[in-house]
């Protein structure tokens, strides 16, 4: 069976990533898309609410798990005997970047490949940070990430600031 990991973030998940995730589900007999948990960032969402958005969001490919993970990927991706680590890209930065990091991987996981794939040219500019900004700041995200997304974006905007009143997007 080939496995290949999906990590991320995922605070929130946007389009981008279920693109990426849809693309590799028909790659791979299993995509293990794995939170990480990061104890360096503040996240706008707990550990278990990215997990339910992508559980909720990746229902329809039988073949997704959603786990969440802490420490180095490469000793996640052992465990799990991936075959692959699944990075996206959505500009030239992102694979200088993303190329080091698959280097360090391919050196302490030489089992596994780095599988670069490419985002949906509609998604080039959309990140997480992005649409969290936005989202915060009364923008709308919508076609940026999943309904359900948007929703719970907005219910944590409202519970971080009771005294405004709801958008009406």
């Amino acid at each position: 069976m080939k496995v290949a990991i999906y990590p991320g973030s995922f605070d929130p998940l946007t389009n981008g990533h279920m693109d990426i995730i849809n693309k590799t589900s028909k790659l791979f007999d299993q995509i293990v898309a794995a939170v990480v948990h990061n104890v360096s960032k503040q996240a706008l969402f707990t550990l278990a609410e990215r997990e339910e958005m992508l559980r909720e969001n990746t229902k329809h490919l039988s073949n997704v798990r959603v786990e969440s993970f802490s420490g180095l990927l490469v000793d996640y991706a052992r465990r799990k005997q991936a075959c692959a680590i699944i990075r996206g890209l959505r500009t030239v930065a992102d694979f200088e970047y993303e190329m080091y990091i698959a280097m360090v991987n391919k050196d302490l996981y030489p089992e596994a490949e780095t599988v670069f794939v490419l985002a949906d040219s509609k998604y080039i500019y959309v990140s997480s940070s992005i649409v969290k900004e936005v989202a915060l700041l009364n923008g709308s995200v919508k076609g940026l990430v999943p309904e359900s997304v948007n929703k719970a974006l907005a219910l944590k905007k409202a519970a971080l600031n009771p005294e405004e009143k709801p958008d009406e997007r």
